[in-house]
Order: structure tokens, then sequence, then C-alpha cells
């Protein structure tokens, strides 16, 4: 690997790994986006052009050098290209998450300072426009406020009165006209900036409070991109398929930063619901997701399958049967037997190879799984079907990976062993601990969080985890998770959770036990598309989420699927009781994350009595529930729900 001090004066930031591109390649595809159903491609050449018209028209808008410009939207070319050409004069790019409410934008704006703010559509605009006032009296540490909301989807916004809103091709017009006595300008911008400049203000997940804000420089995210590089490598002809939020580190570590320095290109789905057809139409050679990615591919697998004819079912099964065996056998040896290379061969030919084609993975090299656990059974799944299925370790404080898979050396309960240039250790109380050229130069306005984070140059992670025999890292939970019970075993919940979600009737499942409990329980939230779809397959009326998960017969399928589990189980660390929330679990309601991680404690919080319930020996619990209708009007209804015991298989 090629350390990044050795790399040329001209490729040590990402604009000037842009500039190298149109260089290099300029009429290669660069960035496609489809659009009323029609793949449009952008080149390297004109991606370079606009990012520079970008930059110049927000320099005479009054960006300066280490200014904050936060992006809100959707994953499109803009998003790209506003981030650049932000880099490209010196100031920081601050990512915010599509789906945030109002508050939360306005929290990370204010907080941040931003000077700019480039938002989607009409959608993202009315959030700012609800908490403008606010917004308006804030200001940065130069004094300054916003200075413009730049929007780059105009329906909807041609008729707003107000000053402060741009479109982005105004913006662009703005810069070309600059170009025009200032040609040199945008290179010698670039040419200035340095690897150590902050290039992301970067959230973190925020699982126990407000996010914090991780400093990331080009330094960090092209030492990442070069020891992602060095074990796996990409080339400059694959495909790439960006639906993931651009405002998560993951994505900024394959999309931004590797396919920067490979050259690859980006793509763009048309829609959110559009993404997996999306997906298959563009056959990417590599993918990265969170693990709810992947066990929501598995969950629609094992519907479809259902509702399928007996004779696909059996060959199916038959074919899985295969294909466990196969990649258990591979991952052991190294090689198959004879007759089970020509088994492998057989499933692949009547049901794996269809099934990857119609996933939208037949193309994939690699696959990649990071930022929560995924559980062993559905890593085991993708290796059966012939994905060839990656874990990977980090966070957004060390650029996203510090651990990794290699393809001759997986196994399912880790998450491999640290890539070039970074060291793990393990240490008090198991704590994982990370020191790399990747980790984060500190939290935006927050010394006393990075002053516990930083220490003597490694980074405390906060997770629980080992190593074991073979030089792998085993993640157990985060360290304030791992539970004790009363016979003094430790047990991490996050481990049990994911064999709940194994089923395609489980969505969510957050998992109590240690401390003030006396034993292992669970809340668990049903998948109501494939619970409803069981549901009417077997002619079982209902009406809302809350009719449905209260059903005696939905009780009975999660029931044994959770008893299937505890017959897996230590006996002390099986589950006793457990309850089907009337609800989903939202991000929106503060109960998950942004990229869906539980957020255990608040949930502990805000469902206090259903959780005592739980230990109380009662059969069902009442609660209150108020709703809101259309006239404004409200109501509070009564709801019964029960709890059950699962018999151990």
């Amino acid at each position: 690997m090629t350390a990044l001090a050795d790399l040329p004066r001209d490729a040590d930031t990402l604009p000037k790994l842009l500039l190298r591109n149109a260089r290099e390649r300029g009429s290669e595809a660069a960035l496609r986006e489809k659009e009323f159903g029609i793949w449009q491609s952008f080149t390297w050449a004109q991606y370079a052009e606009r990012v520079g018209n970008f930059a110049r028209g927000l320099v005479e808008l009054g960006l300066e050098r280490d200014d904050i410009v936060a992006v809100l939207g959707d994953n499109r070319p803009e998003w790209l290209i506003a981030q650049l050409a932000s880099q490209a004069v010196g100031a920081r790019s601050l990512g915010v998450y599509q789906d945030s409410v109002a508050s939360e934008v306005q929290y990370l704006v204010e907080f941040a300072g931003a000077r700019f703010v480039i938002a989607e559509d009409q959608e993202q605009v009315d959030k700012l426009l609800e908490v403008w006032d606010e917004l308006s009296g804030a200001a940065n540490e130069n004094g300054q406020g916003i200075a413009n909301v730049i929007y780059y989807d105009s329906r909807g916004l041609g008729a707003y009165p107000h000053d402060f809103l741009l479109s982005f091709s105004e913006v662009e017009r703005i810069g070309r006209s600059a170009a025009n006595s200032t040609a040199d300008d945008f290179e010698r911008w670039v040419e200035a900036t340095t690897a150590d400049d902050v290039a992301l203000l970067s959230t973190t997940s925020g699982t126990t409070g407000k996010p914090k804000l991780a400093m990331l420089s080009h330094r960090n995210l092209l030492s990442m991109a070069h020891s992602f590089q060095s074990i796996d490598p990409m080339q400059s002809d694959d495909e790439f398929v960006s639906f993931l939020p651009l405002a998560w580190i993951g994505e900024q570590m394959i999309g931004a930063a590797c396919g920067m320095l490979v050259g690859f290109t980006m793509n763009f789905p048309e829609e959110p619901e559009t993404v997996q057809q999306d997906i298959r139409e563009i056959g990417p050679h590599m993918m990265f997701s969170p693990p709810r990615i992947w066990e929501n591919m598995v969950s629609d697998v094992q519907v479809r399958i259902e509702d399928s004819s007996w004779l696909k079912r059996k060959v199916y099964n038959w074919a899985l049967g295969v294909g466990y065996r196969s990649a258990d056998t591979l991952l052991e040896h190294g090689r198959l037997p004879r007759f089970l290379a020509l088994q492998r061969w057989i499933a692949n030919a009547v049901c794996f190879f269809w099934l990857r084609d119609k996933l939208g993975v037949r193309r994939i090299r690699r696959a990649y799984t990071g930022g929560a656990a995924l559980g062993p059974d559905i890593f085991r799944f993708f290796h059966a079907i012939g994905v060839n299925l990656k874990q990977i370790y980090g966070q957004t404080e060390v650029s996203g990976i510090s651990v990794a898979h290699r393809d001759d050396d997986i196994k399912f309960q880790t998450v491999g062993t640290p890539v070039p240039g970074a060291e793990v250790r393990i240490g008090e109380g198991g704590e994982i601990l990370t020191r790399s050229p990747s980790v984060f130069l500190g939290y935006y306005k927050n010394n006393e969080a990075t002053e516990e984070a930083l220490r003597e140059g490694w980074l405390y992670s906060g997770d629980a985890g080992y190593v074991d025999d073979d030089g792998h890292l085993i993640v157990i939970d985060r360290k304030k998770d791992v539970m004790e019970l009363h016979d003094g075993t430790q047990f991490s919940p996050q481990f049990i959770e994911n064999k709940l979600k194994f089923s395609p009737y489980v969505k969510e499942a957050v998992v109590f036990g240690g401390g003030e409990y006396p034993f292992v329980t669970s809340l668990i939230t049903i998948d109501f598309a494939n619970a409803g779809k069981w549901a009417e397959r077997r002619q079982i009326p209902y009406t809302t989420f809350t009719d449905l998960a209260q059903k005696a017969e939905i009780y009975e399928l999660v029931l044994e699927h959770t008893a299937g589990i505890n017959g897996d189980l230590p006996e002390s660390a099986r589950i006793q009781r457990l309850l089907l929330l009337h609800k989903e679990l939202d991000a929106d309601d503060e109960e998950l994350t942004r990229t869906r991680k539980v957020r255990r404690r608040f949930i502990a919080d805000r469902y206090r009595l259903l959780v005592n319930a739980l230990y109380g020996g009662d059969e069902a619990v009442e609660i209150e529930n108020e709703i809101t209708y259309q006239d404004g009007s409200t109501a509070v209804l009564q709801t019964r729900l029960r709890i059950a015991a699962p018999v151990t298989a």
C-alpha cells in the first residue's frame, strides 16, 4: 500500500483527485442519475466543470475558508458537487439525513454555524422555513448567520417569496459569469487545499443523546480509502449504486473517498421506491449496506418463497441446503469435494443465479456490511446463495473502517482482522481501541468528548470485544449494553436481537436483562408488510398495526421463532417473556438513530410501564394512546397488550 505521505502533491485531497480524474479520464462516466426512467451520464470533465462553477458561485455569495456548508436531501449528483465545491475552497461539508425532522435540522445547522444550506427540494426547504426564525437569529463564530438556502429541485418553490432562496443552477450561473474574469481561481483554490484540512463534519449515531460532529480530514478519508483498496482492489470501470444517505460515513467511505481515489462510476437511483429495480438495471460490482438492508433482503426472499408454488419451494429448500453445506465447507477447508461442487453448480443454475439477479447482486464481486452487528444467520445465508458478503468494523471516528474480512479468511462470528495501517487492541473492561491514520481530528466544539475518545493516539470505541486465536476481532456489543445476569452470566442483547430479526415477521427487537432485571425479556415490533401478508393468506382479518400485532396467531408465530432461538442459548440467557409492541419503532420518535440503531436506554424509559409489566407476572398491560384527527380534535384510546412466554424447543 502506498502511504498517503508518498502521494504526489496533486492527489492528497478529494478536490485534487477530482481534477486528476478529469484530466486522465475526462470523457468517461463519473456520475449517472436516473430521471424520468432514463439514465443520464456526466463525464469526469463535466463533473469537474460543475464543481468549479458552483465553487465560484459560493465564493461570490460570500463563502470563505473554514466556513460550513450543510447539505440536506436524497442522494443526487448535486450533493457531491456541493460537497466538493465547498472542500475546494477550504470550507467544510456537513451532511444532514434527509429524513431528519425540522428540530434535528435546526440543531445541526445551528450548532455547526452553517453559512450555506444546500436543500434538495420543497420538503427540505419547508423544514428550514419552519425553524427559520431560530436559525436566522443564530450566528456562527464569525458573527454571521445563514447567507443562502440553495435548492436543486425547484418543483413547488416557484412562488416562494424569500430572498435568501436560490436555485442550484443560479449559483452555477453566477460561478460561470465569475469564471470569465477569474478563470484560474478554482485551480488555485484546489491547489491550496492540504491533506490536513477538515473535509467533513460527520454526525455520529447519537444513541445516547444529541449527535456529535466528528471532524474528518482529507488525510483521514484517503488513508482509509488506500487501506481498503489494498485489500479489496476496485477498478475504474466498476459500477456503484449510491442509495444510502450520503450523511452516513459508510456512503462517504465508499462513494466519496474510494470513488474519487479509484474513479469508478457512481449511480443515483430515481426515487427511494425504485432502488431495487435500479440496482438490477445497473448491476453493481460492489455494495456496502448496514445490516437492515441485508435483513430486509432475506425477509423479502423468505416471504416470496412462502408465496410460491410447492415445486419452487422444494427446489429452493434443496438448493439452500446445498448452499449452506457448500459455504461451511469452503470457509473451513477452502475447496469443495467433487460431488458437493457438482450439487452446488446445479443449485446455482436452477436457483441461486436467478435469485441473485432478482436481488440485483448478480455481478457483485464483494459485498460489505457494517455500521452495526449482522447476525451470523443472515451472513451465512448470503454465502449460501453465492454472495461474497464480508463484515467490516469501524465507526465515524475512524473514517468508516479499521477491521475487515479478507476474501480467503471469513468467519461468520467475527468482523475480520485490522486493515493495513490500523492497530487494534483490547483495553480495560474489554473495550476495543484503534489507532490509525484514519482516526478523526476530534469532535467539533466538544473538547471534553474529544479527550474522552482520543487518548495517546488511541480511539476508545465504546464497544466491547475480544480477539480470537486466529487474530479475528469479535465484537460483543456496546460496552455499556453488555449485561450480567444474577447468576453471573454475561450476554449481549444485540446478539439475541439479531437472532430474533432473522424471522421475516420481526422487524425490530429490544432485549432487556441484568441489573435490576432478574431474567431476559424482549419488546418486539412485527414487520407489518410481511406479517400482514401471512395473515391475509390465512384469512385472518385485521385493521391496524396494533390490531395485527395483538392477534393470537401472530403471537404464536413469533413465539415459535423465539422458542427455536432459546434452544440455542444458555438457559440463563433465554427469553422468558415477550410483548409485541403496538407501534413500529421510529427514528422520528427518537427510538432509533437515523442509521436505525436501537436507542435501548431511551426505549427502556419511554416504555417503562411495558418493561415493568414483563417482570411483573401479569398476562397483559393496558396503555393509553392519544390520537389526533385531521380536524385537530384528539381522543385517548386504551389498548390491552398481551404478554407471553415462549416454550423452549
